[in-house]
């Protein structure tokens, strides 16, 4: 009787982290995660240059928002873009100010000087 061909041999997958790869160890359950600050003056100047389009509250992660800015704009062809276009101004004015709750992303982090 014939012996059955060995098993072929088990490989571990190598690990996706650690510092011998050059990347960071994933978080654990309960690290904080930290994530890079946005630029204050990029969010302002986005707002004043671009507040038409909602870029700044894309940048800054309010997609909604932005997406009901960018909306306003092209669903009117441009006949109602002065309205979020003084919207965006307005707020990119506040945010280069450092006026009331414009000092944080979505996320909550704190905007770079």
């Amino acid at each position: 009787m014939p012996q059955p061909p060995p098993a072929p041999p088990q490989y571990a997958a190598p690990p996706q982290y650690g510092p011998q790869y050059g990347q960071p160890a994933p978080p654990q359950f309960g690290q904080p995660v930290y994530a890079p600050q946005k630029s204050r003056l990029a969010a302002g100047l986005f707002g004043i240059f671009l507040g038409s389009l909602g870029i700044h509250r894309f940048y800054l992660g309010y997609t909604g928002i932005g997406i009901t800015m960018l909306l306003i704009s092209v669903l009117s062809l441009g006949f109602l873009s002065f309205v979020s276009g003084i919207w965006g101004l307005i707020e990119g004015i506040l945010i280069l100010a450092k006026s009331g709750s414009y000092n944080t992303d979505a996320r909550g982090i704190p905007l770079k000087d």
